[in-house]
């Protein structure tokens, strides 16, 4: 009989042993097995754990992770690096920098979903629990993170094969429907399953919860009603989820989670914490002091460990962030002073549509979320021998950081202070956060229409308020402005503008942005007109890696709008054309 090694046959290769790859032996009669794991409470722990692992696979390439994705193909940055840095320029402008481009996310997502599936179907191996509370706890998280792998995939895809077994199928693509009521029913799984713990600073924002998997939800199912024009999220098992019924789960979520505003966004990002913010000005100036990356406002986040990478190429450091530092690492850059790619430099729009906001007088926000270059680092003189799109603005938030030690020397990362490492890429430990407790709220005020909920307040007022802000009447607009501004640089933006259908605020704030390339001024272009290819990819929808629908000979469609006039390559910068 012929054997197909399908796309998701393929896939599934690398987590085929799932977590338990270090002790699971599918020929031996004494080892641990795909048969017989898990038979301990400890085996469905380990086996959860390993579906975690897959996010970091996935961040050892910065250029085919989501978060990085949905940041470059926003508004509210530009490709920028060098003219080599075909991977950002290109998903700026939604074109195809590499063959079989997103490999390694549509191979990390589906080993996630594998290991997923695996103790979904396995967790009833185990004979006795010390709690019934952690059965149910891992089971959800099994279940929440299947949902939030098909949710990056759809989002990025939008049509993928709904694989559910760990058998290795070769499988179509499912229906937008489809996926999305399974991605539906998981997260109700998970809702329902979870155990309603409190949120607590141990280990917090690291895993699924009860909590994580309502706000989740509510983002699927803004999204999905949005972007398909529906009134109401479907179910795998028939029904559906309803508007109100999302209300209702954000509003246990506020009420009963253990989440909350921290006093100040700003100590949300490393550039506060003390080593740093002792000799960083605006810090210190301003008695900012960081929460660190274990808060209770962060909801759910990947986490990296203080070893970097190993010699094995296993990824622990948070690659994005690298790809976000500035070119040259020198003193005049303190404290942003690791050095990277210069990818995605902020739309001049941003920083101008924030500043002359009268709704938005004096928002702390802007400068604690944007480096502008000459009021901020003054005596840093930058690459203008390779960079591109250069706006003279960094986003802050993901920037790596440095510090001086008593001693007065000046290490490469904040992390080496704290037990890490002093490198300027294997110190990169910042948490990448997927859903913070400020987005719930604004979240909740979309979906209630502004129903009071937090410390008096409806959920927009209430994250204004934290800035210093006064009071604004609700609508739509006011909360479009406040997520742009609240959730800049987290990966919001383009999946937002998507389900709102304001895609078009792309062309506008990006046209004509006066940026230096390789040291003489212009004003960035498009390619291609990024509407023409919005409209031509199905709605922003990327190019299925070529591998994958080649290994399943016929059987998975390619998207539309990714022939050979999509690719995009060095020399296509339309400022160096000849």
């Amino acid at each position: 009989m012929k054997k197909i090694y399908s796309i998701i046959a393929l896939a599934l290769a690398a987590g085929t042993m799932t977590s338990c790859d270090d002790f699971l032996d599918t020929n031996s009669l004494t080892k641990k097995t795909t048969g017989n794991c898990p038979s301990s409470e400890a085996d469905a722990e380990y086996l959860v754990t390993g579906i975690y692992s897959t996010f970091i696979d996935n961040i050892r390439e910065p250029e085919r992770d989501p978060f990085f994705i949905f940041e470059l193909v926003g508004d509210d940055r530009l490709g920028g690096g060098s003219q080599s840095n075909t991977g950002a320029q290109g998903l700026d402008r939604l074109m195809n920098s590499y063959t079989s481009w997103f490999e390694e996310l549509w191979q990390a997502k589906y080993a996630g979903i594998y290991r997923a599936n695996n103790i979904i179907s396995t967790i009833d191996n185990v004979g006795k629990w010390s709690s019934p509370d952690i059965k149910n706890q891992l089971l959800a998280e099994a279940y929440a993170l299947r949902a939030f792998f098909y949710f990056n995939l759809v989002q990025v895809f939008g049509q993928v094969p709904l694989v559910l077994t760990t058998e290795a199928v070769n499988l179509p693509k499912a229906s937008a429907d489809e996926i999305y009521a399974q991605i539906a029913s998981d997260f109700k799984k998970a809702i329902e399953t979870a155990p309603a713990t409190k949120a607590s600073l141990v280990n917090a924002g690291g895993r699924m919860t009860k909590w994580v998997a309502q706000g989740l939800m509510a983002r699927v199912w803004l999204f999905y009603t949005g972007f398909y024009s529906k009134s109401e999220l479907p179910l795998a098992e028939g029904g559906s989820i309803s508007k109100a019924q999302v209300q209702t789960w954000l509003e246990e979520c506020i009420a009963s989670s253990g989440h909350k505003l921290v006093s100040d966004q700003r100590n949300l990002w490393p550039y506060t914490n003390e080593y740093t913010a002792k000799d960083y000005p605006y810090a210190r100036d301003n008695n900012l002091v960081w929460e660190t990356d274990e808060n209770m406002e962060n909801m759910f986040a990947i986490k990296f460990g203080n070893t970097g990478s190993t010699g094995s190429g296993e990824q622990k450091s948070n690659r994005i962030v690298e790809f976000f530092n500035i070119r040259k690492s020198v003193e005049g850059a303190f404290p942003f002073t690791p050095q990277g790619y210069s990818n995605g430099p902020v739309c001049q729009a941003l920083w101008d549509d924030w500043g002359s906001d009268p709704d938005y007088a004096g928002d702390y926000r802007r400068e604690g979320s944007i480096v502008h270059r000459p009021t901020e680092l003054p005596n840093y003189p930058g690459d203008a021998a390779k960079e591109v799109e250069n706006t003279l603005l960094l986003g802050k938030k993901y920037l790596g950081c440095g510090y001086y030690d008593e001693g007065g020397t000046l290490h490469q990362s904040y992390a080496y202070a704290y037990g890490g490492q002093d490198d300027k890429q294997s110190g990169l430990n910042q948490s990448l956060v997927w859903l913070r407790f400020a987005d719930v709220l604004l979240m909740h005020a979309e979906i209630s229409e502004g129903k009071v909920i937090y410390e008096g307040k409806n959920g927009l007022n209430a994250v204004r308020q934290r800035a210093k802000l006064a009071d604004v009447s609700y609508s739509l607009d006011a909360i479009k402005k406040e997520r742009r501004y609240e959730l800049c640089f987290e990966a919001m933006r383009w999946n937002d503008l998507r389900r709102w259908g304001d895609v078009e605020e792309i062309v506008n704030n990006q046209t004509d942005n006066v940026i230096l390339n390789e040291g003489k001024e212009g004003k960035y272009a498009f390619v291609v007109p990024f509407m023409d290819r919005y409209n031509a990819t199905g709605g922003g929808f990327f190019k299925i890696p070529d591998s994958q629908v080649t290994l399943s000979e016929g059987v998975l469609e390619q998207n539309a709008g990714w022939g050979d006039d999509a690719n995009y390559a060095r020399g296509d910068l339309p400022y160096f054309k000849k």
